[in-house]
């Protein structure tokens, strides 16, 4: 069993199924993103964020969403983590880093005793509640402003684990954002 998780997950329109980098996806739901090519299923463990792709082809396809992809402001991000930190609360999740970024988000915490999909679901719902209690909500309650599903990354060693809260810690910084400092973050050591 693990003893931790690297969990990453997307706003609203972050990374389409067929993704021309590649995605976890197995197929593509929306009738009028199918156009753009089927499901680009990779398995690798590591980031394709960065590997070459038509640029114009990914953004023509998230133009074709239902609703606009979200971008969260800074005063969402803020929202969105007093809602996770309600959440964290309120399940004993013990949190070694966070990082919420305008399009997704990255967590690396302890195991727990509830599933990875069950947990995720209750920050993206605590999140959204304290979204709409701000006025906030980027698509006026129209929609969740949350992709489905999540991606986990296994942490078997005290190791990947450290890499793993370097790498979420250093997120913002890599995306020109400053170090986010949560009140529900704790030491891993």
């Amino acid at each position: 069993m693990a003893i931790a998780y690297h969990i990453t997950f997307g706003a609203y329109g972050f990374w389409l199924p067929n993704d021309p980098r590649g995605s976890w996806s197995d197929y593509v739901h929306a009738p009028r993103l199918r156009r753009f090519g089927p499901a680009t299923k990779v398995r690798t463990r590591q980031s394709v964020a960065h590997v070459e792709h038509d640029y114009r082809q990914r953004m023509a396809a998230k133009r074709e969403l239902q609703y606009p992809a979200v971008v969260f402001s800074a005063r969402q991000i803020e929202a969105v983590g007093r809602g996770f930190g309600k959440a964290i609360e309120e399940t004993g999740l013990r949190v070694f880093a966070c990082a919420v970024m305008p399009d997704h988000v990255h967590f690396t915490y302890a195991s727990h005793e509830r599933s990875n999909g069950s947990l995720v679901g209750q920050l993206k719902s605590r999140a959204t509640k304290q979204l709409n209690l701000d006025s906030l909500h980027p698509l006026d309650g129209a929609h969740t402003p949350w992709a489905e599903g999540h991606w986990e990354v296994y942490l078997d060693t005290e190791d990947e684990v450290f890499r793993a809260i370097e790498y979420v810690n250093q997120n913002p910084i890599r995306g020109g954002k400053t170090p986010q400092n949560w009140p529900f973050v704790i030491s891993a050591g």
